[in-house]
């Protein structure tokens, strides 16, 4: 009866010699690709909660004029909008909030006192709303020339389809790095074939199964692409602390926010394992097809 050992000096020969390295910048590059994929949907599901249900109408400072000259027309906005059957609220913002909306573009310090900045309207909608935007942005045009209305619905939905085709961009990356793994590890496979031809053959004369010795070589690869694919992880986990903490210095409202959550580390820590079952069915389906094919 055949124990089940290594009869086949898989690791002495140069058929894997550069598998673990091809497999690790693979797996590099698929968790660059999920990591980007995975912080635009989080952050296109942020702005989505925080803008939906919500509207902003803003009133440009007449050019030359003091602050407080365009009350008039700040007074019309509101009683044409606290009049229109679905909102809930409309409020006028403070200047220091509309500059704090504007300090990141600009730099903390560097909005002046004497700067025209228009005013911002904040227009909560009630939950089942039903707003005709473009029949109330006439509304307060007529009311308050120079008043415009901006739908958050149609940033939103054009937010949704960039994110959803980073996804669908990301997850065709992954796939394509997986068919590139695989055929990585066929090649591989059939050199050490043709390399130990010798000793299997041996092995098949003494009774060795195919499926014994498809063992071995699965066993191989399972180990070269898990060595690979930690490696590629733990670059992959360093350059997004890197871009994190780049991106941490920056003052962008609209940048996404690289935060490495839970969810984002189980996707990661995935592909390695991924990677490894790849290389395991695909070295035994190997195997087995050329042992099939031996006389």
């Amino acid at each position: 009866m055949v124990r089940r050992r290594s009869d086949l000096p898989l690791e002495k020969d140069g058929s894997g010699r550069f598998l673990p390295w091809l497999i690790a910048l693979m797996v590099y590059l698929a968790c660059l690709s999920l990591a980007g994929s995975i912080t635009l949907s989080d952050a296109s599901e942020r702005w989505r909660v925080g803008l939906t249900g919500t509207l902003t109408v803003q009133i440009a400072a007449p050019e030359g004029a003091a602050e407080g000259e365009d009350a008039l027309a700040v007074s019309a906005a509101l009683d044409v909008l606290r009049a229109t059957p679905g909102i809930e609220t409309a409020r006028k913002m403070p200047r220091d909030e509309v500059v704090a909306l504007i300090e990141p573009w600009l730099g903390r310090g560097n909005v002046a006192r004497d700067l025209p900045v228009p005013t911002l309207i904040d227009v909560t909608l009630t939950p089942t709303a039903e707003i005709d935007t473009i029949g109330l942005a006439i509304q307060l045009e007529r009311a308050a020339p120079g008043a415009r209305l901006d739908d958050h619905k149609v940033w939103i939905g054009r937010l949704a389809r960039l994110s959803a085709t980073v996804g669908a961009i990301a997850t065709a990356i992954v796939g394509l790095i997986a068919a590139a793994a695989a055929a990585t590890v066929v090649f591989a496979t059939r050199t050490g074939l043709a390399v130990h031809q010798s000793v299997i053959e041996v092995l098949h004369i003494i009774g060795a199964r195919d499926s014994y010795i498809a063992r071995q070589f699965q066993g191989h690869a399972m180990s070269l692409a898990l060595r690979g694919g930690l490696l590629g992880l733990i670059l992959a986990g360093l350059t997004l602390g890197l871009l994190g903490g780049l991106a941490g210095q920056l003052e962008g409202p609209l940048l996404p926010q690289l935060t490495l959550t839970p969810v984002l580390w189980g996707g990661l820590a995935a592909l390695p394992l991924g990677a490894a079952i790849i290389a395991t069915v695909t070295a035994r389906l190997t195997v087995l097809q050329a042992l099939r094919r031996m006389p």
